[in-house]
């Protein structure tokens, strides 16, 4: 090794040690969970990559990256995040000018629009969580006074019509029973009697694991009012469920990094159709937001769109370049994008028969209304979550307690995104089961009590 730096010297390049670069962290944030601390070891020659660094020179980093031993995250994000995308995380500090990072943006701009089956839309990666998507929505597509209508699956159906509100859009909601979603009759019912800028649904709302049919929903909208824009919220849905932007067509889609894109959290993602963006231009009133308007926001992008450095506000450079290996893996490595979604599929109903042998009952109401990268979980009474949550943290497996108000304290929460639905090799899905079974049963319960409800996989026999 020393002979090794030696040489690299000779060759007028900067070597970075662990020591001086490759230490960095993820937290986890769960009940109880600590911060566990990544890093690197440079074994050998041939595990050496090299990368250019602002000054022209080469630097020298390590491939053989392994992530510490940490309790497994399988709550319905953040989530486990590869190696190859933590490490990539840790690239050193580069510009958001540099030509070497603009190029590694415009990757990502392409390759989302590949994960979305778009050609055409236009994405939007800015710092933040998957909430700024809906400030972009609220700000940019609905100008004071106007009517949108929110089908309501869960908490993030209250919230997005909060959010609405707040921009001064007139929101009307279709709600759904807890566990299930709205139907095509109610949706074509309720745009039949009023003209709507907007309709808005989440396709996997993570306080109760219910799937919306996407495709169904745009058909609705586009039969009875084609004229109205389609909203898909898609923070847990994108990358584990099926969304082909351009065929359905879906206006917006609204996600972030850290679910089934496989990032660590922070990088908001919206993609607009050319409708959307033609509904911004023919806007009357100003913008109402300043870091949100893709007024400002859209030459930025399409600077990067072409290989191009510009400014707004700083992008998170470090986690667009985790992004870039993660839409790699999902748009070029096996397995393929079609593949992953069979995939996702497959350990959902793994985990979910699992539940359904324990006797345990699921808060979906019905298979096609469960989404495929989590799994809502009823903690039969007298038990509560608090029972099982911290059993299986001591298993090293975090899961999540319950998030819907009505429901909060009843049931908990299993997410099964990105490398833990589809690596097999990882052992996640067995280590998840193992530690459900053996946790209810320390809590007394030994599944002879079958639920009076028949759960997602019985109803999926019976499809």
């Amino acid at each position: 090794m020393q002979a090794l730096t030696s040489r690299l010297a000779e060759k007028n390049t900067i070597r970075l040690t662990p020591r001086l670069f490759a230490t960095t962290s993820l937290s986890l944030f769960t009940i109880g969970l600590s911060v566990h601390y990544i890093r690197t070891a440079l074994t050998s020659r041939s595990s050496l990559t090299t990368f250019s660094t602002p000054h022209g020179k080469s630097a020298v980093m390590s491939s053989s990256f392994k992530q510490e031993p940490h309790n497994l995250l399988v709550i319905p994000g953040p989530i486990e995040v590869s190696d190859e995308v933590l490490y990539a995380n840790a690239h050193p500090s580069v510009g958001h000018t540099a030509p070497a990072f603009a190029a590694v943006f415009q990757d990502c701009l392409k390759m989302i629009k590949q994960v979305l089956y778009t050609t055409s839309a236009q994405p939007f990666l800015v710092a933040g969580s998957g909430t700024l998507g809906w400030d972009m929505v609220a700000s940019n597509l609905v100008e004071p006074g106007e009517d949108v209508l929110v089908l309501n699956s869960g908490y993030f159906g209250d919230a997005f019509a909060d959010c609405l509100e707040v921009y001064g859009a007139k929101v009307d909601q279709v709600k759904a029973p807890i566990g299930d979603r709205p139907g095509p009759a109610e949706i074509e019912s309720a745009l039949s009697q009023k003209k709507y800028k907007l309709v808005t649904f989440t396709h996997v709302d993570t306080s109760t694991g219910v799937l919306s049919d996407a495709k169904a929903i745009c058909a609705a909208v586009k039969k009875v009012s084609p004229d109205t824009l389609t909203i898909l919220d898609g923070v847990c849905a994108v990358a584990s469920e099926e969304i082909r932007m351009d065929d359905w067509g879906v206006d917006v889609v609204i996600s972030a990094s850290q679910k089934g894109l496989g990032v660590p959290p922070g990088l908001s993602v919206t993609v607009a159709s050319e409708r959307a963006m033609a509904v911004l231009a023919a806007r009357k009133t100003p913008v109402t937001s300043y870091f949100a308007s893709w007024r400002r926001w859209l030459p930025i992008m399409q600077a990067y769109g072409k290989g191009q450095a510009a400014y707004f506000a700083t992008p998170p450079t470090n986690l667009i370049w985790a992004f870039q290996a993660s839409l790699r893996a999902i748009t070029e490595q096996s397995p393929s994008l079609e593949q992953r979604f069979a995939l996702h599929k497959e350990s959902s109903l793994r985990l979910k028969q699992a539940v359904n042998d324990l006797g345990l009952k699921q808060v979906p109401l019905h298979p096609d209304a469960s989404a495929n990268g989590m799994t809502a979980i009823y903690v039969p009474s007298p038990l509560k979550p608090s029972d099982i949550v911290p059993k299986m943290l001591k298993k090293g497996i975090v899961v999540a307690a319950g998030l819907h108000k009505d429901i909060k304290e009843t049931y908990i929460r299993v997410g099964h995104l990105s490398i833990t639905a589809i690596d097999a090799k990882r052992g996640d899905i067995d280590r998840v089961i193992k530690a459900l079974q053996e946790s209810f049963a320390e809590a007394g319960w030994d599944g002879s009590k079958t639920s009076s409800r028949p759960s997602v996989v019985e109803h999926q026999g019976q499809a």
